[in-house]
């Protein structure tokens, strides 16, 4: 392979990977997988998502998501969508949309959430995991709580 695909070719893997994270992310919660959830974090990983909590570390994220979603596994379909990935080496910054649609008691569909998550990624052990990914709210919401930062 020439100098100059190779560039080009690992961008591309770069990217792909990363959009996968981001479709695996939704697809743990929604199967209720916490521990598959919780390994897309890098080692340090933080997860700050707003009125829902913080966690720092696999451990304390896989908790928090036990703690906060018990009971509601599945009920509920994370679509994630307009991925934008800024690459840098073995770091990279996103932004996604994502939206929650759950059952109702009918087994309705109900929009309950659309957001964004913006993210700080890093490559680790050869797998691009999340180093902080932050999320916002954009509309409706079961929970009360200020946004956190």
């Amino acid at each position: 392979m020439s100098d100059s695909l190779e560039p080009r070719l690992r961008r591309l893997e770069d990217l792909t990977e990363i959009h996968q994270l981001f479709v695996d992310y939704g697809a743990a919660l929604d199967a209720g997988d916490f521990t598959a959830y919780a390994l897309l974090f890098a080692r340090e990983g933080e997860l700050l998502l707003g009125p829902m909590g913080r966690a720092k570390g696999r451990e304390a994220i896989e908790a928090l998501m036990r703690t906060t979603l018990d009971g509601q596994v599945g009920s509920s379909l994370h679509i994630i969508s307009s991925p934008q990935v800024a690459l840098d080496g073995d770091r990279a910054t996103a932004r996604v949309m994502w939206t929650v649609i759950h059952r109702d008691a009918n087994g309705q569909p109900r929009l309950t959430m659309v957001g964004h998550h913006h993210d700080d990624l890093v490559r680790e052990d050869g797998r691009w995991r999340f180093s902080k990914r932050r999320g916002t709210i954009e509309f409706p919401t079961t929970f009360s709580a200020p946004q956190l930062d």
